[in-house]
């Protein structure tokens, strides 16, 4: 797993923060942009943006007098790497008991 993992699995816990991240799936945005996405104060977006720059989620770039985000997917690819153990492992599990239901209805 990555080293930051603790930081992007904190980023990715609040729904504000996913909600940015879902905004800039669509493309790259000025802050003021994504501040007005929101019904939270330009601060506090500018906090959610601190966070996802720094769990490596979104890059920044600067445009004249303006700073442009962009989504960084390659931290959510590795958590998705490593989700996709649980799912395997889960998805096993779920057909081991649909197969014990169904043996125990037949009964």
């Amino acid at each position: 797993m990555v080293t930051h993992s603790r930081a992007v699995f904190a980023a990715i816990a609040d729904p504000t923060r996913r909600a940015i991240l879902d905004a800039l799936t669509q493309r790259e945005r000025s802050a003021g942009e994504i501040a007005g996405l929101f019904p939270v104060s330009r601060p506090a977006v500018s906090r959610h943006l601190r966070v996802l720059r720094g769990a490596g989620l979104v890059r920044e770039r600067r445009a004249g007098r303006s700073r442009r985000y962009a989504l960084e997917p390659a931290p959510l690819r590795e958590v998705e790497r490593w989700l996709e153990h649980y799912r395997l492992f889960w998805g096993a599990r779920l057909l081991e008991l649909k197969t014990l239901v169904e043996s125990e209805e037949q009964r």
